[in-house]
């Protein structure tokens, strides 16, 4: 396949090397300095674009590919407020779009794990839940997209949750006491830290974690690039469990 790279930072770096490796060409790279080259006859030289780019930018960069009837697998997160008008964009218009708050097929196993032990614990309400999660510095969002999927799947199937507050530990004047039906996510931002996701259920006599640790990018590189592969051929809207089938 030919590849777009929106973005091409330290995740679009680990990308092209993955993907040069699966036989794939990288045909476009944008970044900050050069976003004149985002037009849609250099977009056409790709079967696929793969945007991991900034929240700000993701939609422009979303659009583009939608202009240039270029499938898009979008890595970026900050969005989802717009999430809903992508959705009807792409679909309005025959386009090709999958997203994902994480590639990482290790992740994906975790988001399924994680929904089916949300069902188990909610015979036990002496159990308090919270998510923790850790980046790197540099992350501008909070919390990460991954928890706030992990999120997601623990209200869908714990009926003591309704919703999530998140703090951002360390930020001045920010203090937040979760609601009995709130479920906590505590996002910490430290050097040069890949990614952790921890789900916490303790009580008064015991305390089950359960835990990611990202030991580098590569796993998200890859994950993207297996979308794409599986995107390319394709029409719709899809998020990373159409590509993913963990059913037991």
């Amino acid at each position: 396949m030919n590849i777009a790279l929106l973005g091409y930072g330290k995740m679009g770096r680990i990308i092209e090397k993955l993907a040069t490796e699966r036989g794939h060409t990288i045909v476009l790279k944008i970044d900050a300095f050069n976003t004149e080259e985002l037009t849609s006859e250099n977009l056409k030289a790709a079967d696929v674009a793969i945007d991991f780019s900034q929240p700000d930018s993701v939609l422009s960069n979303i659009n583009a590919c939608f202009e240039a009837n270029v499938p898009i697998v979008v890595g970026t997160t900050g969005w989802y407020g717009h999430l809903q008008n992508v959705k009807n964009q792409c679909l309005s218009g025959n386009n090709s779009l999958l997203y994902a708050s994480n590639f990482s097929i290790g992740v994906n196993v975790f988001f399924f794990v994680n929904k089916v032990l949300s069902k188990i614990m909610n015979r036990y309400p002496q159990y308090e839940v919270q998510v923790e999660e850790i980046h790197h510095v540099h992350k501008l969002d909070s919390p990460s997209g991954t928890a706030m999927t992990i999120a997601e799947g623990i209200i869908d199937n714990l009926s003591r949750k309704k919703e999530w507050v998140n703090e951002l530990v360390g930020k001045a004047d920010e203090n937040i006491v979760a609601k009995p039906d709130q479920l906590l996510i505590e996002s910490h931002r430290i050097e040069e830290v890949p990614g952790t996701h921890t789900v916490i259920y303790s009580s008064e006599i015991d305390e089950i974690e359960f835990k990611h640790t990202a030991h580098s990018r590569a796993g998200f590189a890859l994950g993207a690039v297996l979308s794409a592969e599986w995107l390319h051929t394709k029409k719709g809207f899809f998020t990373i469990d159409d590509m993913f089938d963990f059913s037991i």
